[in-house]
């Protein structure tokens, strides 16, 4: 279906976590590189939300490719492995609304990009790999052994996990299908931990298109327009350049500032979903989401010819040379405005790329320091090449609830409290082997998270 070609916008973004630094007077451009608990949490709850529509195959493999670039992070974990629970959930929910108790009629031919009912309705899928259950479970023992539901290799079995399949409904609803996962215990029994790190990542070369009314799925009318998915972004986007409204969405042309239209009424506001996220945990840190996304920007309407006539549609915002040819994806405008309400503890990547090995580190490091690990994983840029060795310029902090103490860098005599850069070769393999360390008088409160934001390159 996709034919344009877009502009590739390889993009690795580690949103929010800014503000002003309590030691700067002007805006703070430090990111986050460290966190450490006090209190070590080694259990983390993995969902993977993979869109299974028409275009997908070549993406989840070169997810299912370069996964174990994900598994590699996280065994450098300080104690490796943490106790990992993952799933993975497709975007199919058919023709269910959020607003309504009963789906809207089918549309299409199921097993070609047709939706019905529910569709998958957030059950976890293994598509035939060697799990017992609906998930993989890897749970490290007090004696060092580890107790394991799969037989062989932890991300070959993971790879076979992701291959959904390309089959599935062309209205992608990864908002509520990652929702319907993870509140649906009956059908994935055992998966959510409450105490657990919960990471969401979804795959997807479309928006999220999360359906608030069966409207959206109503035949082709003057109202609303052609059935198609061009209704996700019409209803689902605004834009202050060209889209504020739904009749400026619906005009050819290019849009900007474009974001979730949190007043649809025919599509789902993205906020309601991160207090969904949020309200399974007491501790929010505790919740991290990520993406591997089509490109937020550029968006721009087009026309395009479908069945046979020409109608409005969202531009490709990227494209990649695949196995099989040009692979293009749509803008995640709505999927940015999702992400960038969880400040800190969110990060996405350009589904455009043709090895994701990059982006998935990325990903994995998010969850690396969401667990806690004093390793330097993120390359920490030297303000000061006049001076010999690394001359960084970083905040570190204790932080208990809400209050944060700044945490000075150590001198020579050291007066605790205060931080410093140890060499670890062993229990920190990446960049340059280094480690923070906080040299204290007392312990810390068992409560503390020691945060460090640094200039990066």
């Amino acid at each position: 279906m996709r034919t344009r070609v877009g502009v590739v916008l390889a993009m690795i973004c580690a949103c929010g976590g800014g503000g002003r630094s309590p030691n700067d007077g002007g805006t703070d451009n430090r990111q986050p590189v460290v966190s450490v608990r006090t209190t070590p949490q080694n259990d983390v709850d993995l969902l993977f939300v993979i869109d299974d529509s028409a275009s997908m195959a070549d993406k989840q493999n070169n997810l299912a490719v370069n996964f174990p670039n994900f598994i590699n992070v996280l065994n450098t974990i300080e104690g490796g492995l943490p106790n990992v629970h993952i799933g993975v959930t497709t975007t199919d929910m058919g023709t269910k609304s959020t607003g309504s108790p009963t789906a809207a009629p089918g549309v299409g031919t199921v097993g070609q990009g047709g939706c019905v009912n529910a569709g998958d309705d957030g059950k976890l899928q293994t598509n035939g790999a060697a799990v017992t259950g609906s998930f993989i479970s890897d749970v490290k023992q007090t004696d060092g052994t580890r107790i394991k539901n799969y037989t062989g290799d932890l991300a070959t079995v993971f790879g076979q996990m992701a291959r959904v399949g390309a089959t599935g409904c062309g209205f992608e609803q990864p908002l509520h299908a990652m929702k319907r996962a993870l509140e649906n215990t009956a059908a994935n029994p055992g998966f959510l931990r409450p105490d657990a790190i919960l990471g969401v990542v979804f795959l997807a070369d479309e928006d999220d298109c999360t359906a608030k009314s069966t409207q959206l799925f109503a035949p082709t009318d003057t109202t609303i327009g052609t059935l198609s998915s061009f209704r996700c972004t019409r209803f689902g986007v605004t834009c202050t350049e060209g889209g504020a409204t739904s009749d400026a969405m619906n005009v050819i042309g290019a849009k900007g500032g474009c974001s979730s239209n949190e007043t649809s009424t025919m599509i789902d506001p993205v906020t309601p979903y991160r207090d969904f996220l949020l309200g399974l945990k007491t501790d929010p840190s505790k919740v991290v989401v990520g993406g591997i996304i089509g490109d937020p920007t550029p968006v721009a309407v087009e026309t395009r010819t479908i069945n046979g006539n020409n109608e409005p549609a969202v531009a490709h915002s990227c494209m990649y040379q695949g196995a099989a040819g040009n692979e293009l994806a749509d803008p995640g405008a709505r999927f940015k405005s999702f992400f960038d309400l969880f400040p800190g503890r969110s990060a996405f990547t350009s589904i455009c790329q043709p090895d994701l090995s990059v982006a998935l580190e990325q990903l994995a490091q998010l969850i690396s320091r969401t667990i806690g690990s004093p390793c330097i994983t993120t390359p920490i840029a030297d303000v000061d090449a006049s001076m010999p060795g690394l001359q960084p310029d970083c905040v570190v902090e204790d932080v208990v609830g809400v209050s944060a103490t700044v945490i000075p860098k150590c001198s020579s005599p050291e007066a605790p409290p205060c931080w410093r850069f140890d060499t670890d070769a062993i229990r920190c393999p990446s960049l340059d082997h280094l480690r923070l360390t906080i040299v204290r008088s007392a312990p810390a409160d068992p409560a503390t998270i020691t945060n460090m934001r640094c200039v990066v390159l």
